[in-house]
């Protein structure tokens, strides 16, 4: 997330993480979607995050409320102190600044209580494929698809070729059909969005990913086969990076 002192240089630089969190309003909202059409930067941040709110939806409150927070040092706390008395006069600085603490705070909880590990499982090298665009949509997308210790870590890089973006979310299917949503972003015209995050299910047990709009139009899919190697709908495997 971009920090509070890039905000000198634009206004719209500490509102990523509010944005991602759906914690700004419907004109705040309509603006920065609007900013993000021409900033590469705020772009790359809100793609940083994507992933952010399908990782929080999969922890429960037991798991959050077992977690007891660390205490920050004591020169973290004089440091925070000390940029909220710089920023007390911007309204909306200090407003961003509370959610980047309540953001990252969340994700510690969510790291710690849920994942558990980052390592990958031996043996197991990751998959990559090119997912295939649905009734002709203008997008393209790669996905690697990589194991872990707590489920699967999932980078993709996804391009929206047309006139105007939009809201997309990622969901993966599993063997029975349920359906979970494991990212969301905004799309800006003829830019690359590159996102990373996590899902604790199995490489194994996701049948399918689809990238969709808002409203559930499917826009890109790839098949995951059942021994967890993936293809797109087409049925060629194609390496991305």
């Amino acid at each position: 997330m971009n920090g509070p002192m890039d905000a000198g240089a634009d206004p719209f630089a500490t509102w990523d993480g509010a944005y991602v969190l759906g914690a700004l309003s419907p004109q705040d909202r309509a603006a920065f979607e609007e900013h993000l059409r021409s900033c590469e930067d705020c772009a790359r941040a809100v793609g940083e995050l994507a992933g952010l709110p399908g990782l929080l939806s999969q922890a429960s409150p037991e798991a959050l409320a077992s977690v007891e927070p660390e205490q920050p040092p004591p020169e973290l706390l004089a440091g925070l102190l000390d940029r909220v008395g710089r920023a007390r006069r911007r309204r909306m600085l200090a407003t961003v600044c509370a959610t980047a603490v309540a953001l990252a705070a969340c994700l510690a909880l969510v790291l710690t209580s849920l994942l558990g590990g980052t390592g990958g499982q031996q043996g197991q090298p990751p998959v990559a494929a090119a997912m295939s665009p649905v009734g002709g949509a203008p997008a393209r997308a790669n996905v690697i698809l990589t194991d872990t210790d707590w489920g699967t870590q999932v980078q993709m890089e996804c391009a929206y070729l047309g006139d105007g973006g939009g809201d997309y979310v990622l969901v993966a299917l599993d063997e029975e059909g349920e359906s979970r949503q494991l990212a969301s972003w905004y799309a800006v015209p003829d830019d690359t969005a590159t996102l990373r995050f996590g899902t604790t299910l199995r490489r194994a047990d996701i049948r399918t990913l689809e990238v969709r709009t808002l409203d559930g139009v499917q826009v890109l899919r790839l098949q995951v086969t059942p021994g967890g190697d993936a293809a797109s709908a087409a049925g060629a495997q194609a390496p991305v990076y």
